[in-house]
């Protein structure tokens, strides 16, 4: 069996560099293209003629559900995928099929609970994280139509990274960027057309979804796949999935805490500065998930070059292609702290043309991302570890950022400061500092082992 994964790549052999573009520009597009039909998304509902800016405020407020059922993707897509790239790499192409119709059947399973229990519990958690009697109602037009598609935002971003894990790129792309085109067209003929308002967003979004899922089911179903959905494999089997969900802990609890993360900054900002420090702060995270979307599709791109090799047992690709992908992304991380600390405007203008927030949250973004330049070492360390399908350090990483270091720094700060918004602004950097240090020491000791345990004779 060739060390090749895909017609579009040879992970095995192609040049390192040439790979990473390859893998990485798609990975790239993907990610902010559906950034971008997201904010298109709400640009329709903000316009709707009376209810607009009360529509657009209960859809916001859906975010931190709509966050969670994407990390449940993350914990079996993201956890899965890594390891399959490791089997293939061993030349196992039929355990990481395994794997594969484990994942997908968990992703199923876990859908359907996520479905009824959004529908129980929709009401009292939209209203814990910031739905008033005024925008309920919009929210739950929204979120219930949302959640009746979670089966379809599960198998899209969960079997999708099983593509990328085979190189399949370009495939990889196409289905984010057919369910974005999809979703851009029909939300004004819903909203606007058929007069339904957020719930024509909501179907919108679902039957864009619905798209998306059934291109990569397809796809995985066919004759072009490397690994291919079997009807065999879709047992579950708990030696199959358990260290699936350990490995994928790590992106579980990255994208899961954002919830719990808006609920500490904004009631802080809120105590202490008013509604337009937490309006600053809806600025500034939206500049910083944005902005850091690059840095994601480029360790995406990264993380199939460093599995397959690494369970080829290549040491010399797998530090090359960790090399270049740290490379990329300090640079990257580098000119986005630069921007920020020298035109932070340019990025607050794009979300309010408000002269009073405009210059507090310019004013904010520069504290705010005064330690984004380390970021690019801290994800391509963090992403290497999932690479290697180590589970219990990139899941600790994951937790002592934000649930550690960050979410008491919020707290804490204040009681410090004379300027008590400032001090929670603070927070970010200041936990991105001890987050980088931490994480590159552990990865330093770390890599050099796993170097040299590849190298040694058998």
């Amino acid at each position: 069996m060739k060390l090749k994964m895909s017609n579009e790549v040879d992970l095995g052999r192609e040049p390192v560099r040439h790979l990473l573009f390859v893998l990485a520009v798609p990975a790239i597009t993907s990610q902010v293209v559906n950034a971008l039909y997201n904010m298109v998304d709400r640009m329709y509902i903000g316009h709707i003629p009376e209810t607009g800016a009360a529509s657009l405020t209960g859809v916001g407020v859906c975010f931190p559900l709509i966050m969670i059922v994407s990390a449940f993707a993350s914990l079996l897509g993201m956890g899965g995928a890594p390891r399959a790239s490791i089997l293939m790499g061993k030349k196992d192409n039929q355990g990481a099929e395994k794997i594969m119709g484990n994942c997908f059947t968990a992703l199923v399973i876990a859908a359907v609970l996520l479905t009824i229990l959004i529908l129980i519990f929709q009401r009292p958690l939209l209203f814990l994280f910031g739905a008033s009697e005024n925008t309920i109602g919009y929210a739950l037009d929204y979120m219930s139509i949302y959640a009746i598609g979670t089966i379809f935002v599960q198998l899209t971003l969960g079997m999708n990274m099983f593509i990328s894990a085979q190189g399949f790129s370009k495939i990889s792309m196409l289905t984010v960027v057919i369910g974005a085109v999809t979703n851009i067209i029909l939300d004004p003929v819903f909203i606007f057309g058929f007069g339904m308002g957020v719930r024509g967003a909501a179907l919108a979004t679902i039957l864009s979804q619905a798209i998306s899922a059934v291109w990569a089911i397809r796809f995985l179903t066919g004759q072009n796949t490397v690994l291919r959905l079997k009807k065999e494999h879709l047992k579950i089997r708990s030696k199959i999935l358990l260290p699936c969900i350990g490995l994928g802990v790590a992106p579980f609890v990255m994208q899961s805490t954002e919830s719990i993360l808006v609920l500490c900054f904004n009631s802080s900002l809120l105590k202490y500065g008013g509604d337009l420090a937490v309006g600053a702060m809806t600025i500034l995270s939206s500049v910083m998930q944005f902005a850091l979307l690059p840095l994601q599709g480029l360790t995406q791109g990264g993380q199939p070059i460093i599995s397959f090799n690494y369970g080829a047992g290549n040491a010399d690709r797998v530090k090359e292609a960790f090399k270049m992908q740290t490379i990329c992304c300090v640079s990257f991380a580098a000119i986005l702290w630069i921007l920020s600390e020298l035109t932070p405007g340019i990025f607050v203008a794009v979300f309010t043309s408000d002269p009073e927030l405009s210059a507090l949250a310019s004013w904010a973004l520069r504290i705010y991302m005064g330690s984004v330049v380390l970021m690019g070492l801290q994800i391509s360390c963090q992403q290497t570890f999932i690479a290697f399908g180590n589970s219990k350090v990139s899941a600790f990483l994951a937790i002592f950022r934000k649930i550690l270091v960050l979410i008491p720094l919020i707290y804490i700060l204040p009681a410090f400061l004379s300027d008590k918004v400032m001090a929670v602004f603070l927070a970010e950097p200041i936990a991105d500092f001890i987050a980088v240090a931490t994480t590159v020491t552990m990865f330093t000791f770390s890599f050099k082992a796993t170097l040299k345990k590849m190298r040694a004779p058998a």
